[in-house]
């Protein structure tokens, strides 16, 4: 009864019922140790991920166009001196020919969105295709509009993934990804599944990365090793 403070209600992830361990039983050993060994593998497959990634030569995107400052321009309020230094270091990477490899940190309402905006313009200027990944439908439904909405003026094709799109439409989407029809997408966990193809991903901007296991982060590098990561959280 000391230790009662330790006892929380469990929420699972899924409606499977859940089998129990038995108290003084071998069972749960043995599950420890599983993950045990899961994890250090995913461990080494990581290492030999980042490792590739120091060693590959990744795409140097041009310098900013005079579209780049017209689209930067039309941004409704005024930029914190934190922002136009995110901004700078951001394009700094991308202009570089090492991968991008960078973690974004800003309380909610602090801009974070507009670094990863114009990021995602300088990257489909440069005719590079952009997965913009978020954690749940709302968000994804919510940055679709933003994005949308911030580049009506510019030729960039716009689309989103999740379950707010019928099976005809997710088909339809990934076949114009596969040909390059389409610059951006925005999505959930659905634009890591296998079925997805891209014709040239240039760029990978994860949305509140905290919110994400490893393997899911992971999944897209994987897919191409030179693209540019931002995370945010």
């Amino acid at each position: 009864v000391d230790q009662l403070d330790l006892l929380y209600k469990y929420s699972g992830a899924t409606d499977r019922e859940l089998r129990l361990n038995k108290l003084g039983g071998t069972e749960w050993n043995k599950t420890k140790q599983r993950v045990r060994e899961s994890t250090k593998d995913m461990a080494k497959q990581l290492a030999s991920l980042y490792a590739e990634r120091e060693q590959t030569k990744g795409y140097s995107y041009s310098a900013d166009t005079p579209w780049q400052r017209e689209f930067e321009d039309t941004f409704a309020y005024q930029e914190t001196d934190d922002q136009l230094r995110s901004i700078e270091e951001v394009k700094k990477d991308m202009e570089s020919s090492k991968p991008m490899d960078r973690l974004l940190c800003g309380d909610v309402g602090y801009g974070k969105t507009e670094v990863a905006i114009r990021a995602a313009f300088k990257a489909a200027a440069d005719s590079k295709q952009v997965a913009y990944l978020c954690p749940t439908t709302i968000l994804a439904m919510q940055q679709y509009e933003t994005f949308t909405k911030r580049m009506q003026n510019f030729p960039i094709k716009i689309e989103m993934l999740s379950r707010f799109r019928t099976a005809s439409e997710q088909k339809a989407i990934i076949k114009k990804l596969k040909t390059g029809e389409i610059d951006i997408i925005i999505g959930t966990h659905r634009i890591l599944q296998n079925d997805l193809e891209f014709k040239d991903l240039g760029l990978l901007i994860v949305d509140e990365e905290q919110r994400f296991g490893v393997a899911h982060k992971e999944r897209l590098k994987e897919m191409k090793k030179n693209v540019d990561v931002l995370s945010m959280s």
